[in-house]
């Protein structure tokens, strides 16, 4: 059995156990259970509404999440050629608050419900395109640059942030730095519907262009050798990367690490080849994140800890072992 083979029977392990987990004592083999008996039971109405109506798609917005994430931090330490990138470096998750924020105040002043996710998705874009903007007219051909330029623009959508909320009323406050922690409480059919396509979609494009990321690996010399357009290679995945990481964030909030740390357990697990690489990055971080919020309902009682504080906690330990085994080598 391919070690492939193994991500994908742990992924359905993991969707099937990890349904199982709920606020409602109510579990999917109880279910099919109920169902094979043709509904002779007396809850089936109630079980049916908790578990397609809430489990699933919180299941399937983590799982689709997590493995966007993943696979946009793999693609973007190829381009960086930094083990270290991450896609919140872009500004892209304070970009997104900074949206948020302003979509909140412009709801507030016309007195209007309007779509929280589309103000932090257009957020989340500005900031990238603003990093993509600066990068280019430098070429591309300096990667510090376009880490550097990231920095910037995550702290200066930060500070235009902070300086939003302090003049907001503190229940509009509460909700944006909730939502900024990371969360999937708010997961349904659309947030399946928005991210699970982008996903697919974007992994489609990056397994065509899998030889080519193989290819990043070499020097920009050699890269040019084989004839192959480094500024339009990397600027095509650069934005493959924004659209991932903005639509995720739109809908579930700063989840960070994953496209930090995953991608160097994926290397370590089945290699360097993109073309295997894409795939388990896909299989482990959708895994690890519907993990990760299993872990975040059941470490308190009747409470729901924000995903992004474990995933930074997570991260966080993962490097310093990183790095004590280099010391150590």
């Amino acid at each position: 059995m391919t070690r492939l083979s193994v991500l994908f029977l742990f992924a359905i392990f993991t969707l099937v156990v990890a349904g199982q987990f709920g606020s409602s004592d109510i579990s999917l083999l109880g279910y099919a259970k109920c169902w094979l008996q043709h509904g002779q039971c007396q809850q089936l109405e109630l079980s049916q509404q908790i578990i397609w109506q809430i489990r699933v798609p919180r299941l399937l917005t983590g799982f689709a999440a997590g493995a966007g994430l993943t696979l946009a931090g793999s693609i973007l330490q190829s381009v960086t050629r930094n083990p270290l990138a991450d896609p919140y470096l872009f500004g892209i998750v304070s970009g997104a608050g900074l949206g948020a924020v302003l979509g909140g105040l412009v709801s507030s002043l016309l007195e209007v419900d309007l779509p929280f996710t589309l103000f932090a998705f257009a957020g989340a874009t500005l900031a990238v395109l603003a990093v993509v903007l600066i990068s280019s007219r430098h070429g591309w051909q300096r990667i510090d640059q376009i880490l550097l330029a990231g920095v910037a623009i995550s702290f200066l959508c930060s500070a235009i942030t902070s300086l939003l909320l302090y003049f907001q009323n503190p229940h509009a406050a509460n909700r944006i730095l909730f939502w900024l922690m990371g969360s999937l409480a708010q997961s349904d059919w659309q947030s399946v519907q928005v991210i699970l396509p982008m996903v697919l979609l974007t992994s489609v494009i990056i397994q065509a262009l899998a030889r080519k990321l193989d290819a990043l690996l070499l020097t920009d010399d050699a890269i040019h050798a084989l004839g192959i357009s480094l500024v339009q290679l990397r600027l095509l995945l650069m934005l493959l990367v924004a659209a991932i990481s903005a639509v995720v964030v739109s809908f579930c909030g700063g989840i960070g690490f994953v496209g930090l740390m995953i991608p160097h357990l994926v290397r370590h697990f089945v290699g360097s080849s993109h073309a295997v690489s894409n795939i388990a990055c896909l299989l482990i971080g959708g895994s690890f994140l519907v993990w990760v919020d299993v872990l975040a309902r059941i470490l308190i009682p009747d409470q729901e800890i924000p995903i992004g504080i474990i995933t930074a906690a997570l991260g966080s330990l993962f490097f310093i072992g990183l790095m004590a085994k280099r010391v150590q080598t």
